[in-house]
């Protein structure tokens, strides 16, 4: 098979042939038939991401298709099942071997792009604003980075959640994606965030994608009691946060990362996929995926996540 390989941190990768293993007991093996790309992949591939895996490794957190084979005890999946995996790495390959109780099957009804596009940035926005803030309808959602991965999810899963959701974003043309999705006010990035959101009645629930001074102007922007959910730092800095203002506002700083989650509660993600399984086949969420690149052009796909040029999801097909 044919696998993106990451053999030195912050060097090119590598298309390389490799031979894939068999699956253990409890292991299935796929055929990968796409791939979604996140931006903890540039992580990866500098060797900066919480979860880094020994050299070498091929990376891809999530991916779709169909079963090869089955572990010995593996009883609730059979070959040809159409599948997805949130799997942390080996998803830029042709084929890769994963643990069967990661896998969901997929309905008929959804095609293998949508199914790798869902899992990350869909079950990250979901599980953080229901299970972690409590967006309550009527709520008013502030999205930072809404035009990326992860932001244009929040924006619909908050819609749908009958919060007023407000987009961040840069430039008219990822605004006018934000908006599609459900965004009832945009705010552009050349714009004070601060005095545009207050004008609107300040934020309940803020979820950022983008840390560094966007992080501090939402964060300002809060209203008393509000939560906030730091989930991503595209704009390559980490916020400090300061405790006095905590206090005096009664906010509420929410971490959360779904590969944690995925280990400390299992039962919680699981509802959460099959939560938007429903709701995909239902017709009410729709992924919006920008670019549809093959195995051999990975490296211009992360460079569209790097430069933020993609809106959405970007989505490798083996």
């Amino acid at each position: 098979m044919l696998a993106y390989r990451i053999n030195e941190f912050d060097a090119p990768p590598s298309l390389e042939t490799l031979d894939c293993p068999e699956p253990g007991p409890d292991q299935i093996k796929i055929r990968i038939r796409a791939c979604g790309l996140n931006f903890a992949d540039l992580l990866l591939q500098k060797g900066t991401y919480q979860d880094t895996p020994p050299l070498p490794f091929t990376p891809g957190l999530e991916v779709a298709g169909e079963v090869i084979t089955c572990g010995t005890k593996v009883r609730n999946l059979t070959q040809g099942d159409r599948i997805a995996v949130f799997c942390g790495q080996g998803g830029l390959a042709q084929e890769g071997v994963f643990d069967a109780n990661r896998a969901v099957r997929i309905p008929d009804s959804m095609s293998f792009e949508d199914a790798a596009a869902l899992q990350v940035a869909y079950g990250t926005s979901h599980v953080a604003l229901d299970h972690c803030a409590g967006l309550q309808p009527g709520e008013t959602l502030l999205v930072t980075g809404a035009a990326g991965g992860v932001g244009l999810t929040a924006v619909e899963i908050g819609k749908l959640m009958g919060a007023r959701v407000i987009a961040h974003a840069r430039g008219a043309g990822k605004l006018e994606v934000a908006r599609a999705a459900g965004a009832d006010h945009l705010i552009e990035d050349a714009q004070d965030l601060r005095l545009a959101v207050k004008e609107l009645g300040g934020a309940d629930v803020v979820y950022d994608a983008v840390g560094g001074d966007v992080w501090k102007a939402a964060f300002r922007a809060t209203n008393p009691g509000g939560r906030l959910l730091p989930i991503g730092f595209a704009s390559g800095e980490v916020p400090q946060i300061p405790a006095n203002h905590l206090l005096v506002k009664n906010l509420t700083v929410i971490g959360f990362y779904i590969g944690g989650y995925m280990k400390s509660h299992p039962e919680v993600m699981r509802s959460s996929i099959a939560t938007l399984m429903e709701w995909h086949s239902e017709g009410r969420i729709h992924p919006h995926i920008s670019h549809v690149l093959p195995l051999d052009r990975v490296a211009e796909g992360l460079e569209l996540l790097r430069s933020r040029t993609s809106t959405g999801k970007v989505v490798i097909t083996p």
